[in-house]
Parts: C-alpha cells; structure tokens; sequence
C-alpha cells in the first residue's frame, strides 16, 4: 500500500520526463556508472549474483556499446554476493572500481579494485567500509582543497531507519578511510521514501551537484525517481531542489535512476538505468542516456532534444563455440562457479548432479525472443537442455536425458516434471525456448534441426523467474554427476 500511495503521489504532482531518454545499454545493466579517459567513454553496471562480477564497457560516442572484459572473473576472497553499484573512476594514470559486495559472514561493505588500463587487470585493495547495517553505492569525490573523499549510502532502510548519505576522507591509495564520516543528506521528504542512494557527483561553477534516486528501487512496483541537491563544498551544507524529483517514470521507461553524469562534445550527460515498461523485469534495468544543462539560478534541468534519438537496436547473439571469450558473453552463479571447455567447435559443460545442474547465462534484451541450441546426443553423457533462469531456485528448462525430453521447472527451489515424452534414436538434436512478453514460455525440439516443433502446446507462466534485482537470463545445462558432459555445438538467440 505504501510503494502504491507513494506511485499515485509522483504521478499526480510532478512532471513525466520520458521525452528524452534514449536506450542505450539493451538488457541488464543496473547502476551503471561511466568515466571519459582520452578520446574513450568506458562504462560497468551491477552483476548482482551473477559472474563475472562488473562487466567492462567501451564506446566513443556514449551510445554504442562494446563488452570488453569484467572487472573480476575470480571473485574477491572477502565477499561472497550481491556484487552491487561499481564506480568507475580515473586518477593519476590509475583506474579505480569502487563497488559493494556481501561480506563473507558480514554485511554489505564497500571495496576497490584498481588497474592501470581500464580493461584491467584489476588488482582487488579490499573492503573500506563495512557499517553494521550495510554500506552501499560508492562515489569518490575530491573537496574544494583537493582533498579525496569517499561518499556512500549506509543501507539504514535495510532495517527501518533513514538512511544517510555519508562522506569520508580516502587514503590516496584507497586501501582505507581516514578522520570522521560527515552526514550529508538523508532522506526527508515524502517523495524519497524510504531511502535516498546512488550518488554521483560533478562540480560546475560555484557548485557541486549530487545526482541521487530515492524511493522503491526495483521489481514490477517500483517507484524509483532522480533528484538533485547541490552545495559549495563537500562536506557541506547541501540543499535539495524544491522541483525534485527532476526525473520520474512515465511513457516507455519507468523508475530511473542510479547513474553518473558524463561531459561529451560540451554537452553533459546522465547515463541511468531504468524498467522498459513493456518487458519490464523480465529484460532488467537498462541503461538510458539523457542530456542536461545548467539553469540560469544554478539547478540542473533535463534537456528535450530537437528531435527523438535513436534506441540502440535489437541485435542477434549467435556462438559456434569455436574460441569463444566465454567470460565476455556469458555468466553464471556467483555460488557455483561450472566447468567448461571447447573442443572442436563444440561447448563441453561439466555437469552438477542436482537439478537445474550446472548452467551459463545469456543476457536477454527483449521480451519477444528465441533461444536454440543444437547438442550432440552421441558426445554428451549428461542431461543436457535449455532453459530460463532467474537464480538457482527458480528455473524452467528443456532436457534431453536417456532418450527422453523432459520440461522441468524449479519454482521456488521445489522440482517438478511438467512434461514427459520419448525422443529415441537420435544423434543430435536441436532444443529451443520460445519467450513472448517475457514470461509466456514455449519449449521447442527438432531431431533434424529444420522445422523446430512445439513441446508444450499451452505457454508455461515464468513470471515467477526473475529476482527483485535482477533480469531473467537464458542458458544452457548440463544436469548429472560431475564427471558427465553435456556437449552443445551452437548458440543462437533472435529477439523481435
């Protein structure tokens, strides 16, 4: 009832700015962050519990995207999950990734890598910051004097209270924080809700000006905004703007929030995130791109093109696993690490005994798409399949195991067999999922690989799949005891 009340409360009062937001990172890109180094924009986002934690990306014009490496195919040894909010700075010829993590038999801390070139390798300097309740969303900012400064959220709604915006002074090395923490801000007003986070700062004129997002972050309720405060040094005292929030939901894209601003060509820019409204949870939080300028009374205020931008377009994945740079396009759970291999254009699996068993992870940047895979039934000896996954308790796939496909959904981390039936005599067969608003979900098989038919008449409801912070993945398995295989030869995913 609250998120719902506090829903109605921004639809009625402030203005739908959904003119201007161009699409730019298709999928699951949370929090992104993104910093200028000579003539190159390099950007990361959340991997949540997802790995390899913290993708990195490249472009020259902040609108079309490479993935060029992560910043951690090997977790840090201190933290075990929700590998949240990545920073990406540059200072003195040194990369820094100021991120959040889930200490090991903790709470969420806040740690730094660091690398000379922004595709690393990074070097992990450990956790900095570890609040009783949590610690989030780091930002590195330097004050009037020059001096370096740590800002975080302290994840008070994690436990009912307000939560405070807090700045520190950094050791220039980042391996630690020095003096004493100063609160900023803190949510105060109706529209933030809960919490305020997600600070990012630039400094123009007279002023330094936090970006920050308050309210209901994630999943179908969201109720997520962006609002702007402001002050002539760091440390204090900051004013909010009367007209927050400056960014709200409406039209195409809902709930933004949590980004970095970013200067390009003397133009500034706010690269964010934010629920398409039509796939919605199902693609995830994507990244979205909106130009601002300086008012005359020193404010920020979005700035409405001339003319509508160009989404970045739908795009078709396809593997034939022959070298494939597997930590680049694909990932897999955080708590499992599986085994893989190419050998002879040909994806081996290590399989997991129990089910979904070990599996990778696509991205998925539409509601509308179709995955397809063809797999050698004479080379694998583990049940082998295709599916959907939102985390290791809820998973929908198609097997092929002994002669026999079988649909099999985890839903809630309870099994159960949806579909049965006999496919003998086979030696290689392509296997297919078929999505369509994200979460009607259609099984498809071919022994030939032509003319691909359909198991499950009925589409299965996956609304179930996906987590509160993250996006449904597509992937493939391989389900039995570890030293069985499952051997896939392609990978090809469509999406309308």
């Amino acid at each position: 009832m609250k998120q719902l009340i506090n829903t109605l409360f921004l639809i009625m009062l402030f203005p739908i700015c959904s003119w201007s937001q161009q699409l730019v990172l298709r999928g699951d890109y949370p929090d992104p962050s993104v910093v200028k180094i000579g003539d190159t924009y390099w950007a990361t986002a959340t991997t949540s519990n997802w790995a390899p934690a913290f993708p990195i990306l490249k472009s020259k014009d902040l609108i079309n995207w490479q993935v060029v490496s992560n910043v951690f195919t090997n977790l840090p040894q201190w933290a075990d999950y929700y590998f949240w909010a990545p920073e990406i700075s540059y200072d003195n010829n040194k990369v820094y990734i100021y991120y959040s993590a889930h200490k090991k038999g903790g709470n969420l801390c806040i740690g730094v890598a660091s690398a000379d070139q922004p595709e690393g390798p990074y070097t992990d300097l450990g956790p900095i910051m570890c609040q009783e309740v949590g610690s989030i969303d780091a930002f590195p900012m330097r004050d009037n004097d020059g001096k370096l400064y740590l800002v975080w959220k302290e994840d008070g709604n994690s436990v009912k209270k307000p939560t405070s915006i807090w700045a520190m002074e950094m050791k220039e090395d980042r391996t630690g924080l020095i003096g004493e923490k100063k609160e900023l801000f803190h949510n105060s007003v109706p529209w933030e809700g809960n919490l305020v986070e997600g600070v990012s700062m630039i400094r123009h004129g007279d002023y330094i000006y936090a970006f920050y997002a308050a309210n209901g972050c994630c999943g179908g309720a969201c109720t997520y905004a962006t609002g702007i405060a402001r002050s002539k040094s760091l440390l204090g005292p900051w004013e909010k703007y009367s007209g927050n929030p400056i960014l709200v939901g409406g039209g195409e894209w809902i709930c933004p929030g949590h980004g970095t601003p970013v200067a390009k060509e003397g133009k500034h820019y706010f690269l964010f995130h934010a629920y398409n409204k039509a796939s919605s949870v199902y693609t995830g939080r994507q990244g979205l791109l909106i130009e601002y300028t300086i008012t005359p009374d020193s404010w920020i205020k979005f700035v409405k093109p001339s003319e509508p931008k160009p989404n970045a377009p739908l795009y078709k994945s396809s593997y034939d696993f022959i070298n494939e740079k597997m930590a680049t396009h694909w990932q897999w759970s955080v708590f499992e690490k599986p085994q893989f291999t190419f050998k002879g254009s040909a994806l081996y699996l290590s399989a997991s005994p129990s089910y979904p068993g070990s599996f990778i992870g696509h991205k998925t940047i539409s509601g509308n798409y179709t995955a397809t895979t063809t797999v050698s039934v004479q080379k694998a000896s583990a049940a082998t399949g295709i599916g959907l996954i939102g985390d290791e308790k809820n998973v929908i796939s198609l097997y092929y195991d002994k002669g026999k496909l079988l649909i099999v959904q985890i839903k809630g981390g309870k099994k159960s067999t949806l579909i049965s039936r006999s496919l003998s005599n086979t030696q290689s067969l392509t296997m297919g999922v078929q999505v369509r608003e994200g979460k009607n979900i259609t099984f498809l098989y071919s022994p030939s690989g032509k003319d691909l038919k359909k198991l499950n008449l009925t589409p299965i409801n996956g609304s179930y799949l996906p987590p509160w912070d993250r996006a449904v993945r597509v992937g493939l398995f391989a389900k039995g005891d570890s030293t069985r295989v499952g051997v896939f030869d392609n990978f090809e995913l469509k999406n309308k």
